[in-house]
């Protein structure tokens, strides 16, 4: 029994009209949907350029090529690379290769001074002090009590604290913050 009884397609007018604009609609969502997935991978990307860095010496590419990393199951790590090509390794191994090349690879200008500068804004909360503004080619301040200037801290170039109550006066070097933060005269406040 036919259920079409005047024929069996559809009329051409709605065939064409209707597929054209169902796929001119379908091609604009997924470029939409392309795009948003795009953006979102650009402000949440998981790895700093130290990572990529890392990365990029295990696997022997360069370092902008990597685009992400994740771990499948618990086993399998994989790395996303630019050009869309994925390689797999072995969890285990990829670990141990990590842990190998961080100790070899030396820290970046920035990466010292990012993690000096975190260092520093710790040290601050915990004695309750305030600094200025952060000389960062020497890494070096001023710091402040109750908006007082109690004297100037700073790294040196072999990653010794030091720290001196005067700007011309002499620096005493200490093996960390704290110690040289002790050197002038600042002791961490006791809660009443």
């Amino acid at each position: 029994m036919n259920y079409f009884p005047y024929t069996q397609q559809a009329p051409k007018s709605f065939n064409s009209n209707t597929i054209d604009e169902q796929t001119s609609a379908q091609a604009e969502f997924y470029n939409h949907l392309e795009a948003q997935a795009k953006e979102a991978t650009q402000t949440t990307d998981p790895l700093t350029s130290r990572d990529r860095r890392i990365i990029a010496e295990i696997i022997e590419v360069e370092a902008e090529s990597i685009r992400t990393i994740w771990i499948e199951a618990g086993i399998t790590v994989w790395v996303q690379l630019s050009n869309g090509g994925r390689l797999p390794f072995d969890r285990n191994w990829f670990s141990k290769r990590v842990a190998e090349v961080k100790a070899t690879l030396p820290e970046t200008p920035r990466e010292r001074n990012d993690r000096l500068s975190e260092e520093l804004e710790t040290a601050c909360q915990k004695y309750g002090l305030t600094h200025g503004e952060i000389d960062w080619l020497s890494f070096s301040t001023t710091l402040y009590f109750n908006r007082q200037r109690v004297g100037f801290l700073g790294c040196n170039l072999e990653g010794k604290w030091y720290s001196r109550c005067s700007q011309l006066g002499g620096s005493r070097t200490a093996i960390d913050i704290d110690v040289a933060i002790a050197l002038l005269g600042i002791r961490q406040p006791v809660a009443a």
